[in-house]
């Protein structure tokens, strides 16, 4: 087992350089999703007397996105055209795809703070190992996949969250069909941050589909031939990529 011995170079590197990059952005994919919280409004106006007043209700959401636990709540607890706004909800869970997406990010900035440890640490540990580069390498080839899936999942299920709390839901809530209620969309909260997330997941599946091919020449699959004949003599495989 090699001591520690900090060595930067291999930050210097592609291997190393893009490793850092995927840290980085695993953190704005998990901060910008996961500190989510928004507000979506509506203004409610009672026709059921001489005097119409409009009053505007608030339905409060976020992370993880369970819709259907956000309920609607009247300024100061006001009784607004005699309905119970708090027994209706918003419509849709999207708690699933939101903490797949966010739950892998974090697994990731883990394994990329491991990884950084190990070839910034422990290089010619590294170098030397046959195994630790195949699993970086299928670690990374992995990695490539789940951001796909996680983050074409998470921008499916924001473009229902967009749909579920935009103007549709005064076509959707049963007291605005009442005769007397009039609804009317004000507005919800900008959701630029959660536009971003699905930015740097896709830009996640491009960094470490890109960094494959630096790892993989790391490994004994790209010269096997060399890597078997230097530890037959009992040296030192030259590095490849740190």
């Amino acid at each position: 087992m090699s001591s520690f011995q900090l060595n930067l170079n291999p930050l210097k590197e592609p291997l190393g350089f893009i490793k850092v990059l995927e840290w980085i952005a695993s953190i704005f994919a998990f901060a910008t999703c996961g500190g989510f919280k928004g507000k979506t409004e509506i203004q409610v106006a009672c026709h059921t007397n001489k005097s119409s007043d409009n009053k505007t209700i608030t339905a409060a959401f976020g992370y993880p996105f369970r819709l259907n636990e956000a309920s609607f709540q009247t300024p100061e607890g006001v009784n607004v055209c005699d309905v119970d706004w708090k027994s209706h909800v918003l419509i849709g869970d999207y708690s699933s795809s939101a903490q797949f997406y966010v739950t892998f990010a974090v697994f990731v900035f883990l394994y990329c703070v491991a990884a950084l440890l190990l070839y910034v640490g422990y290089t010619n540990l590294y170098r030397d190992s046959r195994k630790l580069p195949m699993v970086d390498f299928v670690v990374t080839l992995v990695a490539t996949f789940l951001w796909l899936v996680s983050t074409s999942a998470w921008a499916k299920a924001l473009t229902d969250i967009k749909m579920a709390t935009g103007r549709n839901i005064v076509q959707e809530l049963l007291p605005c069909k009442q005769p007397g209620v009039i609804c009317h969309f004000v507005s919800v909260t900008s959701m630029g941050s959660l536009n971003v997330s699905v930015i740097f997941g896709f830009l996640n599946m491009i960094l470490w589909g890109g960094n494959a091919w630096f790892v993989y020449k790391e490994t004994s699959l790209h010269s096997p031939s060399n890597t078997s004949a230097s530890h037959s003599q009992g040296g030192i495989p030259p590095p490849t990529g740190i």
